[in-house]
């Protein structure tokens, strides 16, 4: 069986993207948010999870029988959070103690499961970690994208502590763009995560708008040239 991995990426990334199209996810990317850093780690860990469990679950799918296999998946994904949950603390403890309780908290991320259930269930292996990636590529970007928007607005800074996720060579990452700027504390709350989310969904529908409407036009083109 032939796969679209073209299609593939286009969905994690922008048809069927988590957030953008499936609205799953909401609980960590709200809370967590407050800073381009914290969205990017929680965003890698999630990836890490996708990608992990859709190749085990692709791997193990011909013994699982449909009446227990959403027993085994979420068994499957809750031990893979606890294991990246151990590595964070291992070796970035600083930000694992700022995503808290955030991070076992991804086993209950319903697109992580639903990923599980409807594609890689169904589908053998590399097709499967293509997929993870895709979607854990487009779920971290859109964290970052948010978390950046949020910590701009509310503190004037960006990646603020990425070093604590990346390591020292990441100081050159911390950003202050707006000096002396005090800050708008309603942007870094989860209030204030709704907002800005709105106002990038509401982006997201004028680019698909627009996006529609040029390849409306360039099939009109397209048709009055056959029929020249």
């Amino acid at each position: 069986m032939s796969h679209d991995y073209r299609r593939i990426a286009k969905d994690g990334l922008w048809d069927n993207n988590i957030i953008f199209a499936q609205a799953l996810g909401l609980c960590p990317l709200l809370a967590v948010t407050g800073t381009a850093s914290n969205g990017l780690g929680m965003g890698l860990a999630s990836m890490v999870v996708l990608i992990a469990s859709g190749m085990i679950i692709s791997l193990v799918r011909g013994v699982i029988t449909p009446q227990v296999r959403i027993p085994v998946f979420v068994l499957i994904i809750a031990v893979l959070v606890t294991l990246v949950d151990m590595v964070m603390n291992a070796w970035v403890h600083d930000l694992h103690k700022i995503l808290g309780l955030f991070i076992p908290l991804i086993v209950t991320n319903c697109a992580i499961l639903g990923r599980a259930e409807s594609f890689a269930s169904r589908n053998p292996i590399l097709p499967s970690l293509f997929d993870g990636l895709m979607m854990g590529i487009g779920f971290t970007l859109v964290m970052v994208v948010l978390g950046g928007a949020r910590e701009i607005l509310g503190s004037g800074t960006l990646f603020a502590n990425a070093s604590l996720l990346l390591g020292s060579w990441a100081s050159i990452l911390e950003l202050e763009l707006i000096p002396d700027y005090k800050g708008f504390l309603l942007i870094i709350l989860p209030p204030g995560g709704f907002l800005v989310l709105g106002f990038i969904l509401a982006g997201k529908r004028l680019i698909d708008r627009k996006l529609a409407a040029i390849a409306a036009e360039r099939a009109e083109q397209e048709l009055a040239l056959t029929q020249n």
